[in-house]
Formats: structure tokens, sequence, C-alpha cells
């Protein structure tokens, strides 16, 4: 961990809230941009963030440290978002593994990018299931290490390497779709990898 984020953490635990208020504050940026592709109005966006910082403060006292700050941050998110989602269902039942955002809601995304290959592969993440688009999203913008994936997602190291590989392969499949409708070339994987990088760098 972070020597600064320990210190702050010990701190929070204490009971020093503005300790917790600024270790929420170095990670802030990461967490609006884990939202951004994901719900398609900017105050839906900020309500989860709001949901997912008080879900924080509600468990401090239970972290463990078994991870990076950080990391535990982006579980907290993705529960809040699967949770928000879920209220939205009649029944509350949903399928991660299939259904993607595009699915669960309509609208254009509230992400910003500034070039066209940017916006096609923003929308493709959109178009391929949620938990394929989180791990891209996590591997991708938060560049985050298999192992600090798997504590995310809840899931063994071995199955978040197959799935980076699956949701790249599900990402350019969505991109073929486009090229054989003629509204788009075929796209590589390198491709994505170079767009990926840009959109990073633009939202850091």
């Amino acid at each position: 961990m972070d020597p600064d984020d320990r210190e702050h953490l010990a701190r929070w635990r204490r009971g020093d809230r503005q300790a917790g208020g600024q270790l929420i504050d170095r990670h802030f940026r990461s967490l609006r941009r884990f939202f951004r592709n994901k719900v398609t109005d900017p105050a839906t966006a900020d309500e989860l963030l709001q949901r997912t910082f008080l879900g924080c403060v509600e468990g401090v006292v239970r972290f463990r440290e078994e991870s990076t700050f950080r990391t535990w941050l982006f579980a907290v998110a993705h529960n809040t978002l699967r949770d928000w989602f879920r209220e939205r269902r009649r029944d509350g039942q949903i399928d991660f593994e299939t259904v993607s955002v595009a699915d669960l809601q309509a609208g254009p995304s509230s992400a910003l990018a500034h070039h066209h290959e940017q916006k096609r592969l923003l929308e493709g993440l959109r178009a391929i299931p949620f938990e394929s688009q989180v791990v891209l999203e996590l591997y991708y913008w938060e560049q985050l290490p298999a192992k600090q994936i798997a504590i995310v997602m809840d899931m063994p190291v071995g199955t978040v390497r197959s799935r980076i590989r699956k949701a790249k392969i599900e990402l350019q499949a969505q991109f073929r779709k486009l090229a054989n409708t003629g509204f788009a070339r075929e796209t590589t994987v390198e491709q994505l990898d170079q767009w990926a990088r840009r959109i990073r760098e633009g939202w850091a």
C-alpha cells in the first residue's frame, strides 16, 4: 500500500475524519472515471460516487489491508454499481456475465471522448458484457495488475487473466460487426490498446 495511503488510513481509523476525506480525495478522479462510461447521466455518476464514499466510511473499520486502499475502493464501487442496476429491475435479477451496460440503459454514455476512434472504443466497451467491460477498464484505465483486479471482481487471478483475453476478443467482435456493415474498418487488438492508452492520457 502507498505509504501516504497507509498513514491516512491509520488516522482515519482513529477517528480523524479529515484524514479520511483527504484519502478519498486522492482517488476521486479514478473513481469518477470508473463510473463515467457506465451510466448515461452525469448526475447519476455523482450519486454513485457518493454511495461509494458512504460505503467506504461505513466499511473502513473492516478493511483488512489485504489489498491496496485504491483496489478496495474499486471493489466498493463495483458492488455499488451492480446494486444500483439491480434496484432498477423489478425482480432485481441480472446476469452481469452476459448483460451489457447498453442493454441495461438506453441513451448515450456520459463519458467524454475527443476522437472518433475513442468514441467507438467507449461505445464498444458498453456493448460487451458488464463484467468484461469492468475488467478491461480496470486493466486499461487504472492499470491494475491481475491480482488486484481479482480482488475487485472477487474471482481467481487465473480467471481474470482469461477474462481479459476474452473481453478483448468480445470488444474486437463489436468492431467487426461495424466493419461488416460498412460503417467501420476492421480493428486489431493492438489498435484497441493504443486507443485505450490515449483515452487514459486524456482522462488523467
